[in-house]
């Protein structure tokens, strides 16, 4: 029981990672992201490859947070040319591009058959309980770190020139102010965050494949970032903690519904999380961690 909870720990804190980037994204700035999952597919692959050659794992995570947020700068100039909707579309199509690329190009990443043998983090302990715990306790770190920069982020003239962005960008144009640059920035940002997050991804689950990384993904990061609150650093760790818990604790419902099959009930598990989702929208658009003072 205890390695259950420590590998929900671990996959829960590396969807709050992928939160706090894209908070970051839509919460401080307004860009509408539906493509996260590419980063976090970049990044994987990225410190996977870097692993096989015995590259460290600190340094391949580096790799991996600046080839995402690389990869981040051609969406943001594309960005500059489109409507906040049609970017979402365009930012969809390029995680899929990313995808198709991967599974592409076998001569690098193993095609569809995957890479697969990544080495453990933390693999001087051996393989069990305490080295599952000391890389949850690594990642908790790299969260509160990531947390601590985006609250200064927040607090900075920068911050307050994005949040500026997402209220109004003809008003920051009107002062003079060149709101590409900074969405470019924030993008790549947010894309360095996810490639962190798809380097211990790969290394905690020691195989990646294309098919782990579909926009179903982006989208349960989206239902997190909502359940606890858009822009807000908790907002993250609380929203991911419940989607968690709601998706892991479903999974149980067999036992209490003996009846349905279990091709039936993850299709109840779907429905359950989407209605929820549909609820907090109806009862607290805002979230778990926004405004108490609105409605």
């Amino acid at each position: 029981m205890e390695a259950y909870f420590i590998a929900i720990g671990i996959i829960t804190a590396i969807y709050v990672l992928l939160g706090l980037g894209l908070n970051l994204q839509y919460g401080l700035t307004g860009i509408i992201n539906f493509g996260h999952v590419g980063f976090f597919c970049i990044g994987a692959y990225t410190a996977a490859l870097m692993a096989q050659v015995g590259i460290p794992w600190p340094i391949a995570f580096l790799a991996a947070a600046g080839l995402a947020a690389l990869a981040a700068w051609p969406l943001g100039l594309v960005s500059l040319r489109l409507q906040s909707d049609y970017f979402a579309i365009v930012s969809l199509g390029f995680s899929e591009v990313v995808r198709i690329i991967v599974t592409s190009e076998g001569w690098l990443t193993n095609g569809v058959q995957g890479i697969t043998g990544i080495p453990k983090l933390m693999g001087f302990m051996g393989i069990g309980l305490a080295q599952a715990f000391a890389v949850l306790i690594v990642l908790i770190a790299v969260n509160v770190l990531a947390g601590v920069a985006k609250f200064r982020i927040v607090r900075s003239p920068f911050g307050r020139m994005i949040e500026a962005i997402r209220d109004n960008e003809d008003a920051v144009k009107a002062l003079g102010k060149d709101p590409a640059r900074f969405k470019i920035q924030v993008l790549a940002l947010g894309a360095a965050l996810a490639g962190v997050a798809g380097g211990f991804y790969a290394h905690y689950i020691g195989f990646i494949e294309p098919e782990m990384f579909i926009p179903l993904i982006t989208f349960y990061v989206w239902m997190a970032i909502i359940i606890g609150g858009v822009g807000s650093i908790l907002g993250a760790l609380v929203g991911t903690t419940l989607f968690m818990v709601l998706m892991e604790g479903s999974r149980f419902l067999h036992g209490v519904i003996p009846f349905v099959s279990e091709v039936e009930m993850a299709s109840i598990r779907l429905g359950v999380i989407g209605l929820m989702l549909v609820l907090f929208m109806l009862y607290r658009p805002q979230g778990v961690m926004g405004d108490f003072t609105k409605r």
